[in-house]
């Protein structure tokens, strides 16, 4: 286990009671979708959240801001953070909002690539099984969506037979079902086919992402989820995830967590340990402010509207630049693993 030097052992203790209360051993795990290597000096990749509004609410021009920035880094791939169809997801694998709101508004060169993808909480008022369908890619072959999977790249900036190498393990996970208010009676419906019950789903897929980072031994951890732990954003802070997620996560070392769901772009700064959230919501639909009475300690920055990220992994180092709708810089992340003389 790679330990951080803020955790403590009280969190050391919940991880030992977590593993003692798994009385079978698992069956499966996170899907593993793909294990790359990248030739090259970095590994690139844009992040978008809350987006499919069928080019309304400026998710047209968010949209090719994306296409240029990812046309300047050459990106690998293209992540998205969920509720990728609004309002309520899709009817259906032959829902016409799939082309509306996707293969028809991200149309630049940049973007013909791989996009791997989670689920929203308004992705779940729909066809759920409609969406994780491989039946999409064949309407487009870029959409790659579960419920929650594993991607590992190596990076090879001298080819692949050099021996020097870099690598980035991205954990992806459904938050949904954690969210206690998603399972109180209310004006929505919600299509838990899959999840139910819903106890052991999330015990399972806890124990999945224990093992999968237990494993991992990539210079970079990265966890996407579409719920927030930390956000001043106008749902705040997700107290189920902050209870049940933030320690594993802390323990063993992950570097950042990224998520949509706040209609904003966010940066906030672990306070007991390195790792950083980061908020990339703003694919369409924004402007809701932050909410009143946000825990506001480790933030670091905070954009109300539209805008999106990229990240370029580059060896020991890692670069996230922020992108408001008109494609500007607004805010920039550095982390370094490099040994300080």
């Amino acid at each position: 286990m790679q330990r951080t030097e803020g955790w403590t052992w009280a969190k050391v203790y919940l991880i030992l009671m977590f593993l003692c209360s798994l009385t079978h051993k698992s069956h499966s795990s996170l899907q593993h979708v793909r294990s790359a290597k990248k030739v090259g000096d970095s590994l690139n990749f844009l992040v978008v959240g809350d987006w499919g509004r069928k080019g309304l609410y400026n998710q047209s021009r968010v949209a090719t801001q994306m296409g240029r920035i990812g046309e300047e880094l050459g990106i690998d791939f293209v992540i998205s953070t969920g509720d990728n169809f609004y309002d309520n997801g899709l009817t259906g694998i032959g829902d016409p909002s799939f082309e509306e709101s996707f293969s028809g508004i991200y149309t630049a060169k940049s973007l013909q690539t791989p996009w791997y993808s989670v689920l929203g909480n308004h992705d779940y008022r729909g066809d759920v099984l409609a969406q994780l369908s491989p039946s999409l890619r064949i309407r487009d072959p870029r959409w790659n969506c579960e419920r929650s999977f594993f991607l590992k790249y190596d990076i090879c900036p001298h080819g692949l037979e050099s021996g020097e190498h870099t690598s980035a393990d991205f954990f992806f996970l459904d938050t949904n079902p954690f969210v206690d208010q998603y399972w109180e009676p209310g004006n929505h419906t919600y299509d838990w086919r899959g999840v139910i019950p819903r106890q052991k789903y999330l015990k399972q897929q806890l124990q999945n992402l224990l093992v999968a980072l237990e494993a991992s031994t990539a210079t970079w951890k990265i966890v996407i989820g579409h719920h927030p732990i930390r956000s001043v954003g106008s749902h705040g802070d997700t107290d189920e995830l902050i209870q049940q997620l933030l320690p594993i996560i802390e323990a063993y070392g992950v570097d950042l967590y990224v998520n949509g769901h706040d209609h904003c772009l966010e940066h906030i700064s672990g306070i007991n340990s390195p790792l950083q959230f980061l908020t990339s919501g703003g694919g369409s639909k924004a402007w809701k402010g932050m909410k009143e009475g946000a825990n506001m300690e480790g933030l670091q920055f905070f954009h109300n509207g539209q805008g999106f990220m990229s990240f370029k992994v580059q060896g020991k180092r890692l670069h996230t630049t922020f992108y408001d709708v008109e494609g500007n810089t607004v805010h920039e992340l550095e982390l370094s693993k490099e040994t300080k003389p």
